[in-house]
């Protein structure tokens, strides 16, 4: 989920980046030093896979609110050699003894969903098997963990300075550290966030890494490092064993995907929400072929008309999405039915080019996030879209002693109704915000990218892609463009600072609630990354192209 500060702040700094280039291989991610540790294992000889863990593991020791062991992941992995892109889940589940009714009569949680920040939040860690399984799946066999790791273990040991745009997010989760946890001061410097420029450094966490890269993941969810887990879990009451530790599993799988003029858009499956993103993209494809709207390319990019039409079908999508996207080892999730040109038309039809709707419900096909995003692309042509979550600023807050890490709240995404599709259940996975994307082209790998950043990551996916596709942004383009973030749970729109005046009248005069964000609470609108490739015609050779959002301290780096 994005990271959010209380007190806004200007953003000190006008400048834009420009696009990266590179021809061998290349790396984008939040944090410079954790894109430098991806590009120590390409140039080692390791792949995409293994590059993205190593980022990950660094993202967990520089960005320690927003990711780390003690949260989910998930990735897409495009593979050059058989062109095709999979799927790996790495998020955790409910402990097998956590039910509605025990929440409602012994914990005494009465609302709708699970707190935020709360101890019953916490589902089984799925990101450090989900690092194991990443190289053991897709890696190239060149490098072990522990070469994987060492990057990170380093920046650990050693220390770092603290990026300018990361410090005033750490700042913000700081209280949320020291009111959760008797261990919380292992992501402070006594008692305080670090400023930025100030080293900060994790020895706990290196040593959780060692512990993993030795055993890999039985040196997380077995060892001295579980019995922390559950420690701390425990003495707030978390009814979480050890035995739900050692039950966790990855799932391995297939992406699933929609063509929108001739680029295909991949996006994990569920219990992740990519659905939402390519449940927009099909009914903006409907409305254009249909001539509801005309061609996308022929509007005024972040006009009144074209954020309207991003708007309403944002809406619609989020309506299926929030109702049917759940565990699908506990229900049926109808995709394919959902993604079906007869629906896709069905929904089209509530469009409205002139109104915003007024309530948008979900339809039926059936027959009777704090978080980091990163993704890298190696000599090889595979590449590897990565995302990696708390879900809030330090998830529950809670620290296993001596681990470094703090542990997610991703449970608070379950519904407590228990007629819902995502409701609580023992061992269940809950509804999740964090989605890696790509794009294809006739099978080749076009472009790899995400956006961070809770219920907004779908939103961003579809606009930075029509920023790509309809209007020939290069990826630094796409991402410094200002977007737009609906909010789910009521009407409102938050539109960035930088859309024209008259467009925001414009909407407000179609009936749309929307208000203006700026500074550092910008932050809304996810944090990006993008690697493009493209043969250029003159040589014949591979050109990949970078951009990183200016939203926060990241860079993309090649060579």
């Amino acid at each position: 989920m994005a990271s959010f500060v209380d007190q806004n702040v200007d953003i000190p700094y006008t400048s834009r980046r420009s696009a990266v280039y590179g021809t061998q291989y290349m790396v984008a991610s939040t944090q410079p030093l954790a894109t430098d540790a991806g590009i120590q294992i390409l140039a080692k000889g390791g792949n995409a896979a293994d590059a993205a863990v190593a980022v990950a593991a660094a993202l967990g020791v520089t960005e320690p609110f927003s990711t780390g062991l003690g949260g989910d992941c998930f990735c897409l992995f495009y593979s050059a050699k058989d062109r095709r892109v999979r799927s790996l889940n790495g998020s955790g589940r409910a402990p097998a003894g956590l039910t509605i009714d025990r929440l409602r009569n012994e914990f005494d949680i009465s609302g709708s969903e699970i707190p935020f920040h709360n101890v019953h939040g916490a589902t089984v860690p799925g990101a450090a098997a989900g690092w194991v399984d990443t190289v053991a799946h897709f890696g190239s066999g060149n490098l072990s963990l522990a070469d994987i790791f060492q990057p990170a273990i380093e920046l650990a040991e050693h220390g770092f300075p603290v990026g300018e745009l990361t410090a005033p997010f750490w700042r913000a989760g700081a209280e949320v550290l020291l009111k959760a946890s008797p261990n919380g001061g292992e992501l402070l410097i006594n008692g305080n966030a670090p400023l930025p420029g100030q080293v900060f450094r994790n020895p706990g966490l290196a040593s959780t890494m060692r512990h993993l890269a030795k055993r890999g993941a039985p040196g997380f969810y077995e060892g001295p490092v579980a019995d922390a887990i559950i420690e701390c879990l425990r003495a707030q009451k978390s009814v979480m064993t050890h035995g739900d530790l050692r039950a966790h599993q990855s799932t391995l799988g297939i992406s699933d995907s929609l063509e929108y003029r001739k680029h295909r858009l991949h996006e994990s499956p569920p219990n992740g929400s990519g659905l939402a993103a390519l449940l927009a993209l099909g009914i903006v494809d409907t409305l254009e072929t249909s001539g509801i709207v005309p061609s996308v390319d022929t509007m005024v990019h972040n006009g009144a008309e074209y954020l309207h039409m991003v708007i309403e079908t944002l809406r619609l999508a989020f309506a299926d999405a929030r109702h049917y996207v759940c565990d699908p080892a506990f229900h049926s999730v109808p995709v394919s039915k959902l993604l079906a040109a007869k629906y896709l038309a069905e929904r089209a039809k509530r469009y409205d080019p002139m109104h915003a709707a007024a309530d948008v419900s979900h339809g039926r096909p059936l027959g009777g996030s704090d978080t980091v995003y990163f993704t890298v692309v190696d000599q090889e042509g595979n590449a590897c879209s990565f995302v990696n979550s708390l879900y809030h600023s330090f998830g529950t807050g809670i620290v296993p002693r001596g681990c470094g890490f703090a542990i997610h709240d991703r449970g608070g995404l379950f519904s407590l109704d228990p007629s819902h599709a995502n409701c609580l259940e023992p061992g269940k996975r809950p509804y999740h915000t964090i989605i890696p994307a790509m794009v294809t082209v006739d099978g080749d790998l076009f472009m790899s990218y995400g956006i961070m950043g809770g219920y907004n990551q779908p939103q961003a996916h579809l606009q930075v892609l029509l920023n790509a596709v309809c209007f020939g942004m290069n990826p630094q383009q796409a991402l410094d463009a200002p977007r737009i973030c609906i909010q789910v749970e009521d009407d409102r729109v938050a539109i960035e600072d930088g859309v024209d005046q008259k467009t925001i009248d414009a909407l407000r005069r179609m009936g749309h609630n929307v208000y203006v964000v700026t500074g550092l609470q910008r932050s809304l609108f996810g944090r990006g990354q993008i690697i493009k490739q493209y043969i250029d015609q003159s040589s014949g050779i591979r050109v990949l192209v970078g951009g990183s959002d200016p939203r926060s301290d990241g860079q993309a780096q090649g060579r």
